[in-house]
């Protein structure tokens, strides 16, 4: 049979499968990166009304949201960071924040950590301001 659309399917899912997994693997090695800097996880995958923060971290007194992007390069993985998902996480971060002793005025950053196909890790600091 010239079309099997069972093999193209299967193909989607097996692409779907291996990209989920290496971004937790992505995101696995960020957490290494902040915890050996001095960083306390304090969720993975948290969802707020308006999206999925992939990590959240405390450094001090201060709450540190991370979005994490993989690609074949750190160049392709930043062109992956759009405004609008960058906004989304803002207003999940806000719905954490809430949640805090000190709500928002809680000393915050959204950082976004850009992984490449070696592993390299590079961290954006503060990209809301920098993007």
């Amino acid at each position: 049979m010239p079309f099997d659309f069972r093999n193209d399917r299967d193909r989607v899912g097996d692409a779907r499968r291996t990209n989920y997994h290496a971004g937790l693997s992505a995101e696995q090695a960020v957490e290494r990166h902040y915890r050996d800097q001095g960083a306390i996880l304090r969720e993975t995958r948290w969802r707020g009304r308006c999206g999925e923060i992939d990590l959240i971290l405390s450094e001090g007194d201060t709450v540190v949201f991370v979005e994490v992007k993989k690609s074949r390069t750190h160049a392709q993985a930043v062109q992956r960071v759009t405004p609008r998902q960058l906004a989304r996480i803002l207003q999940s971060a806000e719905d954490y924040l809430g949640s805090c002793p000190n709500g928002s005025l809680t000393d915050a950053r959204l950082d976004v950590a850009l992984v490449d196909a070696q592993g390299v890790i590079d961290i954006i600091p503060n990209a809301s301001l920098a993007l």
